[in-house]
C-alpha cells in the first residue's frame, strides 16, 4: 500500500530542483510515490531532477514522470499530479522548496493517530542565510480551523498539508486550471468538507523567498483577475457549502486577500484596497484573530492616511524583514 503521493510541479526550478527531490529521496517514510510534473519547463529542471534520483536506486520505482506538452500552469500541474495519485493521503511539494527527513511519517503517523483528513505543520521562512520559524495554530475541528483561514490566523498554503486523496475524490475537488493566483485556496475547500483534521508542531516545510520566478513574487493584471476569480468561487463554494455558519468569517477573509495591498509603497495597489470588497472594511476591528498591529494598519487604509501605510512598510518590510532577518 502507499501510504502518500507527493506531487511535485516543476517549472523554471533549476537552481533549486536539486535540493527539493534529494530531501524527497531521503524521506524516512518508505511507503511513498513522487509524481513529478512536467509543466514543460523550458530549463535543465528535469535533467537535474533525473540525475538525483538515479543517486537513490531503491527509490526509482517509486517516481511517476508526468510531461506537459505545453505550459499550462501550477494548478493545471497539481491536477494532472491528482489524477495518477495512488496514495492513501496527498502532499503537494514545490520544487523550489525543501522538508525535513521526517516530515512525511511524522505526518502520516499523525494523520492514523488521530483518524484525520487533514494535518498540517508548522514552517520555516528561507532567506539566503536565515530562516524565520513560522508557528502554526492547533484546532480541534474542521470549522473552527477554517474560521482561523478565513480570519488570517492561520495559512491555507497547500504545502504544508497532508490531505487524504478520498477527500479530493468524493468530493470532486480540484485545483483551479487557468486561474494560478490563489489556488492555495483549494485547501479551505477542503477542510470544509474535511470531518476531522489535526496538527503536529516542527517546522518540516522549507518554503524558500529566493526564487525571483517564483508565482507568487508576481502580481500582473492578469494575476490580479486570476486571485479575484479565485476569491469569489471560494466564497460562494463556502456559502453553498455552509449557509450562513460563515458569515462573518468570509468578511475577515476578503479583509485578508486585500491585505497584501497595503505592504508596499505603491500607490497603485492602496487604490486597488480600496476598491476590493469594501463593504468588509467595517469588520476590520472585529477581526480579533489577527494582530492589533495588521488591524490598525487597515483602519489607516480606511482613513486614507496611506502615508502611515507606506512609513510602516519601509520600516517594517524592508527594514526589519529585508535587511535585519535576512
Amino acid at each position: 500500500m502507499i501510504k502518500v503521493s507527493v506531487i511535485v510541479p516543476v517549472y523554471k526550478v533549476e537552481t533549486f530542483i536539486e535540493r527539493c527531490i534529494r530531501s524527497l529521496m531521503e524521506q524516512t517514510l518508505q511507503d511513498v510515490e513522487f509524481v513529478i510534473v512536467d509543466d514543460c519547463s523550458p530549463d535543465n529542471s528535469i535533467s537535474i531532477a533525473q540525475a538525483v534520483i538515479q543517486d537513490y536506486p531503491g527509490r526509482k520505482e517509486q517516481v511517476k514522470l508526468i510531461r506537459h506538452n505545453v505550459n499550462q500552469g501550477l494548478p493545471a500541474a497539481r491536477n494532472s499530479g491528482l489524477t495518477v495519485a495512488s496514495g492513501e493521503y496527498v502532499f503537494h511539494c514545490d520544487s523550489d522548496d525543501f522538508v525535513e527527513p521526517a516530515m512525511l511519517e511524522q505526518l502520516y503517523r499523525a494523520a492514523k493517530d488521530e483518524k484525520a483528513d487533514i494535518v498540517w505543520c508548522d514552517w520555516m521562512l528561507s532567506f539566503g542565510q536565515n530562516e524565520r520559524y513560522m508557528k502554526q495554530p492547533s484546532y480541534a475541528t474542521p470549522m473552527v480551523a477554517l474560521k482561523g483561514m478565513l480570519s488570517g490566523a492561520m495559512k491555507y498554503n497547500v504545502w504544508n498539508k497532508l490531505v487524504c486523496r478520498q477527500l479530493y475524490v468524493d468530493n470532486q475537488i480540484l485545483f483551479p486550471a487557468g486561474y494560478g493566483m490563489g489556488e492555495d485556496m483549494t485547501m479551505i475547500r477542503l477542510f470544509a468538507c474535511a470531518q476531522k483534521v489535526a496538527y503536529i508542531p516542527g517546522g518540516f516545510y522549507h518554503y524558500v523567498k529566493l526564487n525571483n520566478n517564483a508565482f507568487s513574487n508576481t502580481y500582473s493584471e492578469r494575476h490580479l483577475k486570476e486571485l479575484r476569480h479565485n476569491t469569489d468561487e471560494t466564497l460562494a463554494f463556502l456559502k453553498s457549502k455552509c449557509g450562513d455558519a460563515l458569515a462573518l468569517d468570509m468578511e475577515f477573509f476578503k479583509l485578508d486577500i486585500k491585505y497584501p495591498f497595503l505592504i508596499t509603497d505603491d500607490k497603485k495597489k492602496y487604490r486597488l484596497w480600496e476598491t476590493w470588497y469594501p463593504e468588509a472594511n467595517q469588520y476590520i476591528s472585529l477581526n480579533k484573530n489577527v494582530s492589533l498591529r495588521r488591524r490598525m494598519l487597515q483602519l489607516c487604509a480606511v482613513k486614507k492616511q496611506f502615508w502611515l501605510v507606506g512609513l510602516y512598510y519601509k520600516l517594517v518590510h524592508k527594514f526589519i524583514y529585508g535587511i535585519v532577518y535576512r
